[in-house]
């Protein structure tokens, strides 16, 4: 009797081992609580995060344990990664945005538009009339395509009703990565110095891959799986992230 409880919890020491270095090294799920990257991604959503996509660090592991400093086999992200990161505020809470600014770049929003190193960033006009979330509320916005300067695009929104139109200079340090919301007024993130800021490249998580799962919770909790038919965004299941 002693030795069937002790080889069961011999396999669920294996199984929790096992469980615990696919989500450090591998892949880890992240659930989307905010709007604030609507609309590439919406509230309900939840996706997996690659580990391995810029190296390990403390934070690739439950708890961050203090087992190293910087990254190991460090691989640096690239202009429009969807990264989740640490906050630097408290190194413990988990954000996701768009990396904007690379590390000496020089940042700065001149009359609504965003410019990298004094260069103007192309902002295609694709919808004008269109609603997002912002917390409890649905705003107005304008959806538009920008174009970073690796030739990556992706979409982002403004609130018609007054957008950020001229900010300070983001000058980002060595090291250090500036990350932007794609729901542009509605996103706490690297412009907020005092909670965000610049990020380390030890914060980074993960990129961003694929959405395998998205339940709109206004419309119904993922628990009700009776309300699925309405509530479920099948459209968006196994969603690749760009």
């Amino acid at each position: 009797m002693i030795k069937k409880i002790l080889d069961n919890l011999k396999t669920l020491l294996i199984a929790l081992v096992i469980a615990i270095l696919i989500r450090s090294l591998f892949f880890q799920p992240f659930y989307i609580p905010s709007s604030s990257m609507e609309p590439t991604l919406l509230v309900g959503d939840r996706i997996f995060v690659s580990k391995y996509s810029y190296g390990y660090s403390k934070h690739s592991f439950p708890f961050s344990p203090p087992m190293f400093k910087n990254r190991l086999f460090l691989s640096n992200p690239e202009y429009g990664d969807l990264v989740v990161f640490k906050t630097p505020s408290d190194n413990r809470t988990d954000f996701i945005k768009r990396l904007i600014g690379l590390p000496g770049d020089e940042i700065q929003i001149i009359n609504g538009d965003l410019y990298i190193n004094k260069k103007k960033i192309l902002k295609k006009d694709i919808y004008n009339d269109l609603k997002l979330r912002c917390g409890g509320n649905n705003i107005d916005v304008s959806f538009h395509k920008e174009k970073l300067p690796n030739g990556k695009t992706h979409s982002v929104a403004y609130n018609k009703l007054g957008t950020m139109v001229n900010s300070d200079k983001y000058i980002v340090p060595e090291k250090h990565y500036f990350f932007l919301g794609d729901n542009r007024d509605c996103s706490r993130d690297s412009r907020f110095l005092a909670s965000v800021g610049y990020v380390h490249q030890e914060n980074l998580v993960g990129k961003a891959r694929v959405i395998f799962f998205s339940n709109d919770t206004i419309k119904g909790s993922v628990l009700k799986f009776w309300n699925w038919g309405y509530s479920f965004r099948f459209e968006r299941l196994f969603k690749k992230l760009k």
